[in-house]
Protein backbone atom coordinates (compact mmCIF):
# COMPACT_ATOMS: atom_id res chain seq x y z
CA UNK A 1 0.00 0.00 0.00
CA UNK A 2 2.84 2.47 0.85
CA UNK A 3 4.80 1.89 -2.24
CA UNK A 4 1.18 2.69 -4.09
CA UNK A 5 0.93 6.10 -2.25
CA UNK A 6 4.78 6.71 -3.10
CA UNK A 7 4.37 5.63 -6.88
CA UNK A 8 1.48 8.17 -6.99
CA UNK A 9 3.60 10.82 -5.87
CA UNK A 10 6.67 9.67 -8.27
CA UNK A 11 4.08 10.07 -11.28
CA UNK A 12 2.67 13.48 -9.84
CA UNK A 13 6.07 15.18 -9.83
CA UNK A 14 6.81 13.57 -13.34
CA UNK A 15 3.71 15.01 -14.89
CA UNK A 16 4.18 18.11 -12.87
CA UNK A 17 7.22 18.92 -14.61
CA UNK A 18 5.46 18.91 -18.10
CA UNK A 19 2.90 21.79 -16.97
CA UNK A 20 3.25 24.82 -18.72
CA UNK A 21 2.35 27.58 -16.98
CA UNK A 22 0.68 30.87 -18.39
CA UNK A 23 2.81 34.01 -18.02
CA UNK A 24 1.11 36.87 -15.96
CA UNK A 25 0.03 38.58 -19.46
CA UNK A 26 -1.99 35.82 -20.45
CA UNK A 27 -3.04 35.21 -17.17
CA UNK A 28 -4.56 38.47 -16.75
CA UNK A 29 -5.86 38.63 -20.26
CA UNK A 30 -7.84 35.62 -20.02
CA UNK A 31 -9.51 36.80 -16.52
CA UNK A 32 -10.63 39.86 -18.55
CA UNK A 33 -12.26 37.42 -21.39
CA UNK A 34 -13.65 35.56 -18.23
CA UNK A 35 -15.33 38.77 -16.84
CA UNK A 36 -16.46 39.94 -19.89
CA UNK A 37 -18.10 36.95 -21.09
CA UNK A 38 -19.55 36.32 -17.58
CA UNK A 39 -21.16 39.93 -17.48
CA UNK A 40 -22.32 39.85 -21.00
CA UNK A 41 -24.54 36.15 -19.86
CA UNK A 42 -25.59 37.58 -17.05
CA UNK A 43 -27.27 41.09 -18.50
CA UNK A 44 -28.58 38.50 -21.68
CA UNK A 45 -30.31 36.25 -18.63
CA UNK A 46 -31.00 38.99 -16.85
CA UNK A 47 -33.44 40.29 -19.74
CA UNK A 48 -34.96 37.15 -20.77
CA UNK A 49 -35.82 36.49 -17.33
CA UNK A 50 -37.16 40.15 -17.06
CA UNK A 51 -39.08 39.15 -20.39
CA UNK A 52 -40.49 36.11 -19.66
CA UNK A 53 -41.75 37.12 -15.95
CA UNK A 54 -44.01 39.56 -17.82
CA UNK A 55 -45.14 37.39 -20.43
CA UNK A 56 -46.47 34.60 -17.63
CA UNK A 57 -47.81 37.97 -15.57
CA UNK A 58 -49.85 38.78 -18.54
CA UNK A 59 -50.93 34.92 -19.64
CA UNK A 60 -52.17 34.72 -15.76
CA UNK A 61 -54.20 37.76 -15.65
Amino acid sequence: MLNKVKEFFREVKGEMKKVVFPSRDELIGSTWVVIITVLIVSVFLGIVDLGLSKIVGIALR
